[in-house]
């Protein structure tokens, strides 16, 4: 059997068991890479290779300086300031969260802004003695980041890769703002979103139980006695400052910076290493790790170009730009929830150029339709690791089909129906 229709298979069982969670779905993402190996679609080693990407260094390594910041009270005094500000409405609170989040995200990566984002909004939760909750926040938050690291050309993957295949092509590039035309509509429509029918719906399909931190893992009791190191707060400061300035420098990369951070941490004993093995969210980062393994069994098996290249030769060669744009977009969302946006864009923006140039429309305008698709991926928690990191709010597989789903649907007819003021037709 062609080893596409053997990745297309084995993605599909995974999707049914992410789906229904008869396993956990760390385990589920495991087998799914081993089935990979085993039915020779992709070397074990390809399988298991996001273990040592960047990305999961990224993760683990912020995962540390956040715990860090409670640790060392400092995220506490954050939650307060924050409740302060904001008082007990919790709709006020994540619409704060979202505009916070913003510029991180457009600015360093929509990754590295959630694991930032995330513990600071953990503090303020735990500050809220109860009145603001994990489960309502955590998703909305990803959400935010995933849309806001789609403002610049410097805020996910998918522009930087457009960016390179536009300029060595000899095509026009993309404004660094330009995207922002499609991404801050985006971002308005989520907290519209929210604001309405979002906020109930999620108080109807997260119907479990609030995810609460037990004593192994760091204390969320912002009134503790227990005296803290204002030497070692300063530090948990300068960690979280240096690994800003990192990811906005460019000098390493994002996991170097941050697993930098994590030891800096460790070494000063902010956190002590047994600590840190204990709080690490384990299984985001196996999820992580896997995703990008089942995104190699897509790209290499050839599956992914299958799903591109029979869409696009059903549309045939009278098709319009804008449908065709629409198309691609839609192409790009669908697998963007399934293998990482940075194989997407690997995968379809060649594709895109490589059509647009054939039936003499813009590169260029091909080229972004792909990258704004790849930044409105919220259905599943594989999509993107912003939404992989919210698992720890205790979220289930359909949660996000339920909730990332319906707003990635609205978002994505939002943006086709900006793509004649935004794209060269």
């Amino acid at each position: 059997m062609d080893a596409s229709i053997i990745a297309l298979i084995i993605i599909g069982v995974a999707l049914v068991l992410y789906i229904t969670e008869p396993i956990p779905i760390a385990v589920t993402s495991i087998l799914a890479c081993l089935a990979l190996a085993i039915f020779g679609v992709i070397p074990i080693n390809t399988a298991f290779s996001g273990f040592g990407n960047d990305i999961v260094y990224l993760m683990a390594g912020m995962v540390v300086v956040g715990n860090t910041l409670f640790e060392t009270g400092v995220a506490q005094k954050i939650g307060k300031l924050i409740i302060r500000l904001v008082g007990s409405n919790e709709k006020v609170f994540i619409i704060i969260l979202i505009l916070i989040a913003t510029i991180p995200a457009a600015f360093l990566s929509n990754t590295a802004a959630a694991a930032m984002m995330l513990p600071i909004a953990t503090a303020a939760i735990a500050a809220s003695g109860g009145k603001f909750s994990k489960k309502n926040t955590y998703m909305i938050v990803g959400i935010a980041a995933v849309t806001s690291g789609g403002l610049t050309v410097v805020g996910s993957p998918p522009q930087l890769i457009a960016q390179n295949l536009l300029q060595e092509g000899g095509h026009n590039t993309i404004g660094f703002f330009e995207l922002s035309l499609v991404g801050l509509p985006v971002i308005a429509l989520l907290i519209l979103f929210y604001l309405t029918i979002g906020n109930k719906l999620q108080k109807k399909v997260f119907n479990f139980p609030e995810v609460a931190e037990d004593a192994s893992t760091f204390s969320l009791d912002t009134d503790s006695d227990k005296p803290k190191s204002v030497v070692k707060m300063w530090i948990s400061v300068a960690v979280l400052v240096f690994c800003v300035v990192g990811f906005i420098s460019g000098l390493w990369t994002v996991g170097i910076v941050a697993m930098v951070g994590a030891s800096v941490c460790i070494i000063t004993r902010c956190i002590s290493q047994k600590r840190a093995y204990q709080t690490m969210d384990w299984t985001t980062i196996i999820v992580i790790a896997c995703s990008l393994g089942l995104s190699a069994g897509l790209d290499q098996s050839g599956a992914g170009n299958l799903i591109a290249r029979t869409v696009v030769d059903f549309l045939g060669e009278g098709v319009s730009p804008w449908f065709l744009a629409a198309a691609l977009a839609l192409v790009a969302v669908i697998l963007t929830n399934f293998m990482s946006s940075t194989a997407t864009a690997a995968l379809l923006i060649p594709i895109a150029i490589s059509i647009a140039l054939d039936l003499g429309f813009d590169a260029k305008s091909m080229a972004m339709a792909v990258v704004i698709a790849g930044n409105i991926s919220y259905a599943t928690p594989v999509s993107t690791p912003p939404m992989t990191m919210t698992l720890s709010a205790g979220y289930r597989f359909m949660d996000y089909v339920k909730i990332g789903g319906l707003f990635t649907l609205l978002a994505y007819v939002l943006v086709i129906l900006l793509f004649p003021f935004v794209l060269s037709f």
